[in-house]
């Protein structure tokens, strides 16, 4: 590093990246950069979709937005990506909770629509894919929607419940339509009280 001195990644470096970046209209194209890794900076997700920067959360929702804008998952590992830096951060589960969704339609003609924590929807069906994990000791669903590029949101309590109010058997399976697709939820089988 003849010359070069390393620089230790911060948010506030991180921030003005990402606002430069974030010109424009959409999302950022982050799956097109890929910049050297910088180190890892003190960030985390918490399960429940909140952010904390040091061990304290992140009081303005306009930064969180910023952040969540130029996150990207590779290869099971998070990190905030600028053209020019790639620092890791740390999530709990899933980065984004759906706190709620919008229901069209009925039946194999049902669209369900996910608003995240940051204010992303994603329609449920090939590209938006629902999955159910069960803690293997308490039997606990934990519910995702994919939102974008390998980013998941966790279903919250209330909008799964919601959710298991549209379900239907199918196949052995109970589950939700959404986008053409179905999705299985819990086998039939544990719903038969026999």
């Amino acid at each position: 590093m003849s010359g070069q001195k390393a620089v230790t990644p911060d948010a506030d470096g991180i921030a003005a990246a990402a606002k430069t970046a974030a010109k424009g209209k959409g999302l950022p194209p982050v799956h097109l950069w890929n910049p050297p890794f910088s180190g890892d900076l003190d960030i985390r997700i918490a399960r429940d979709g909140s952010w904390y920067y040091l061990g304290t959360p992140f009081t303005r929702f306009e930064l969180v937005r910023l952040f969540a804008s130029i996150l990207k998952l590779e290869e099971g590992k998070y990190y905030l990506v600028t053209p020019a830096e790639k620092v890791g951060i740390t999530v709990e589960d899933a980065p984004f909770v759906a706190v709620d969704f919008d229901a069209e339609g009925a039946g194999r003609d049902q669209l369900i629509t996910f608003t995240t924590n940051i204010g992303d929807t994603a329609a449920a069906g090939p590209e938006h894919l629902i999955r159910v994990e069960r803690d293997g000791e308490s039997g606990e669903p934990s519910p995702y929607v994919m939102v974008r590029a390998g980013l998941e949101a966790l279903i919250d309590r209330k909008s799964f419940y919601r959710l298991v109010e549209l379900g239907a058997h199918n196949d052995g399976w109970f589950g939700v339509w959404s986008g053409g697709e179905f999705f299985p939820l819990i086998p039939s089988a544990e719903l038969d009280p026999d």
